[in-house]
């Protein structure tokens, strides 16, 4: 792929507004990018996007204003396995920040624990075929095999058409999973749908985990997304103590772009608890992030 042929893709909304409600302390957003910027840190050559540039000031200065404490980078497609802007941010942080990781299924062992050392704690595998060829079932597992020892997890990103394909090699994972953006179920389709029906028995296994983020990826309605309300409850109810949350900040490949102020109102339809919304959003980020030495 060329530079030219390589779509550029939009911003985030650069006003987002004070939401109403007001996060718990130490509230972590479990679902956020860094980008760039491109001249310190290159994009991959061969990535299917390019962004804006969206560094680690620029998503400091919004979790600032929404009242968020910290955060979790998942390292991005378009910056492939070149890690260095993701470390870069965590050791910027000063301790708020967690990440997760791409890799070449050959890295080695040293590289890993040097990751780790940085912060990372998870590796992101990416089955949407749109944004890059899809990995091997046994590669996925032998990381997973390789990962284990330090307490990682494995970040899944998928298309819900794909999920009950690849559920069987999920429940054979060695470590926690956790399904980015709720699969990305379609509302439109209902909660009876079969991918979504699929998700709630994945959340069944004390190792599945689930991001309730990615309402404007979810939603058949488009602004302000509630349609994606009922599936975020039903996957609360499922498993209070597996689930996270996060901005999706910079918000790549999105069809409606949302306002940051906005989705974290939307948290708030999906919980008014406030012993839950404690829970998503301090507790499990704790226990898959902050907690593992």
């Amino acid at each position: 792929m060329t530079e030219r042929e390589i779509r550029l893709i939009a911003g985030p909304d650069p006003n987002p507004r004070k939401p109403d409600l007001q996060l718990p302390a130490n509230a972590c957003d479990a679902h956020c990018h860094v980008f760039g910027p491109g001249d310190t840190f290159p994009y991959h050559p061969n990535r299917s996007y390019t962004p804006p540039d969206a560094p680690k000031e620029a998503l400091k200065a919004l979790h600032d204003h929404l009242g968020i404490a910290r955060a979790v980078i998942v390292h991005a497609s378009c910056h492939g396995p070149y890690m260095d802007a993701t470390l870069d941010a965590i050791a910027w942080s000063n301790g708020a920040y967690r990440g997760t990781s791409i890799v070449e299924p050959d890295i080695s062992d040293a590289e890993l624990r040097r990751y780790h050392e940085g912060g990372i704690r998870a590796v992101r595998f990416n089955f949407v075929r749109h944004l890059e060829s899809v990995p091997e079932p046994d590669v996925v597992k032998r990381m997973a095999e390789r990962i284990e020892p330090m307490g990682w997890h494995l970040v899944v990103h998928l298309d819900a058409e794909d999920i009950v394909e690849l559920s069987p090699m999920l429940l054979g994972l060695p470590v926690p999973f956790v399904i980015d953006h709720m699969a990305r179920v379609k509302a439109g389709d209902g909660l009876e749908q079969t991918p979504f029906q699929e998700l709630l028995r994945l959340m069944e296994r004390p190792n599945a985990w689930v991001k309730i983020c990615g309402g404007e990826r979810v939603s058949t309605d488009g602004p302000p997304f509630t349609d994606s309300v009922p599936f975020a409850q039903a996957l609360i109810a499922a498993a209070p103590e597996r689930v996270l949350w996060g901005t999706d900040f910079p918000h790549p490949n999105v069809r409606h772009m949302p306002n940051d102020g906005h989705l974290v109102d939307l948290f708030g339809m999906y919980t008014d608890n406030p012993a839950i919304q404690k829970q998503i959003l301090v507790d499990n980020p704790d226990t898959l992030y902050f907690n593992v030495n």
